[in-house]
């Protein structure tokens, strides 16, 4: 039981961790947001949403789809006998994604590949997941 216990929330911190890393440094560099913006204040995203790059969208998207592969396999990987941890990670960012996406008004191939790439992210997730189990 501590052992799912401490899968699940060190599979939710790697799985964040990557989000943080492709998302706000990997993305923020290659792709810098314009003058003044401030990309922690929900308004300022909402009015400016047109002026984040093409690159930094793209770079969010690969962030949520890698997260979640990455949290679910960490979480499978300490647990080793439990595909429950994976799940709860897998269900916590997939519930993280689509409260990225209500929250934020996106273009419309944003909102799909978001959503659509956080969806495949959780099932091959789960195929990753379910090979480190040992039963």
């Amino acid at each position: 039981m501590l052992r799912s216990i401490a899968a699940t929330i060190i599979g939710l911190i790697s799985a964040s961790l990557t989000v943080y890393v492709i998302e706000s440094l990997i993305g923020h560099h290659l792709f810098p947001l314009p003058l003044g913006a401030d990309p922690l204040n929900i308004e300022w995203l909402s009015t400016h949403m047109h002026e984040i790059p093409v690159g930094m969208k793209i770079c969010v998207v690969l962030a949520h789809f890698i997260g979640i592969m990455a949290g679910m396999f960490v979480a499978a990987k300490i647990s080793k006998k439990s595909i429950i941890p994976s799940y709860i990670v897998g269900i916590m960012m997939l519930f993280a994604t689509l409260s990225n996406i209500i929250m934020l008004p996106k273009e419309f191939w944003f909102t799909l590949s978001d959503g659509s790439l956080a969806l495949l992210g959780f099932f091959l997730g789960k195929s990753l997941a379910k090979k480190q189990l040992q039963f």
